[in-house]
């Protein structure tokens, strides 16, 4: 369940409707259905962005739902320290908790509708790990972790955090009130959401009730994605049918439509979507693991100065993960 919901959302700024004679829909271009996987000490993912072409998915390179999954005492799980370089992970944790700490003595806590933002830039050290009350409780647990590129003259741009907590998120309503539309990141509508971003970037979290339909203005400029966290509905002015774990891939135009279906689960009673785009960065990619550089001698230069401690070392607090040096950890 969202954290962040109103009683009324009626009481919120309304999206505005589209112009008919100006704005053009956008349309589908595919649907794709995020395959599961696991990640870290053991934690249950989807992958999002399975099989779809990153030039289409550019300026974004990665993305995982974390759970949906309810626990039980001592199951909860994280992952070990391990490097970034070249990108920004976003986290925005729905339910539960997740602690962060990292190599530069930042971090934090999220929950609750909070996002982290973390900019690895030139590199650092990263740890996720549940809070130990909810290792002991269990509970339910869910969230996203997004990959964002950086463009090449910001890969080695100095590593920094944002933290957003979900009552900084800009709320706004579809015009009957049956979406409400959380905005993150970018703007909808000259509604501007608390994250600052290298790449210009929109990320909303939108809730649509029973046979509600929602239609966003979008920049025309940025390529546009849809992926379902619950709930059953359709995307596009075609009505191509989506539910949880797809991602829509928008075609060019001025805005897009999700609508929910009339009827849906009990455990899902509303449609959940998290609807992201950006600017292209138009450069070349070279991905491996948790560096994502321009060329293939950068990756490889990214593991000789991981390898040499070069990207950070353990704070001392944390050495017994690594031993009493609190050195770097190995690939």
């Amino acid at each position: 369940m969202p954290a962040v919901t109103v009683d009324n959302p009626l009481a919120l700024p309304r999206v505005p409707e589209p112009n008919p004679l100006t704005d053009l829909p956008r349309p589908v271009v595919s649907v794709t259905t995020a395959p599961t996987g696991y990640e870290g000490e053991g934690f249950p993912v989807r992958r999002a962005f399975a099989g779809v072409d990153l030039r289409a998915l550019d300026p974004f390179v990665h993305m995982d739902q974390m759970g949906e999954v309810e626990y039980a005492p001592g199951e909860p799980k994280g992952t070990p320290w391990h490097p970034h370089r070249g990108f920004e992970t976003v986290t925005y944790m729905i339910d539960g908790e997740m602690a962060h700490s990292d190599s530069h003595g930042g971090g934090g806590l999220i929950g609750g509708g909070d996002t982290q933002w973390m900019t690895a830039g030139s590199g650092i050290l990263h740890i996720e790990t549940p809070p130990e009350h909810l290792v002991a409780s269990g509970g339910l647990f869910h969230g996203l972790q997004l990959w964002v590129n950086l463009p090449r003259d910001a890969k080695f741009a100095q590593p920094r955090y944002q933290d957003i907590t979900g009552d900084r998120v800009a709320l706004l309503s579809s015009g009957d009130g049956g979406a409400l539309v959380r905005v993150i990141a970018g703007e909808v509508a000259g509604h501007a959401g608390p994250g600052s971003t290298y790449t210009p970037i929109t990320l909303v979290h939108a809730t649509l009730s029973p046979g509600a339909s929602l239609t966003l203005p979008w920049r025309a400029d940025f390529n546009a994605l849809a992926y379902v966290l619950n709930g059953d509905g359709s995307v596009g002015a075609e009505k191509r049918p989506i539910g949880a774990g797809r991602l829509a891939v928008f075609g060019a135009g001025d805005s897009l439509t999700i609508a929910a279906g009339a009827r849906q689960e009990s455990r899902s009673p509303n449609l959940d979507v998290y609807i992201l785009g950006g600017l292209p960065i138009r450069e070349p990619i070279a991905m491996y693991g948790p560096f994502v550089m321009n060329t293939k001698a950068e990756v490889v230069q990214a593991f000789e100065d991981f390898q040499a401690g070069r990207l950070g070392r353990i704070p001392a607090a944390h050495a017994d993960v690594a031993g009493a040096d609190g050195g770097p950890v190995t690939a």
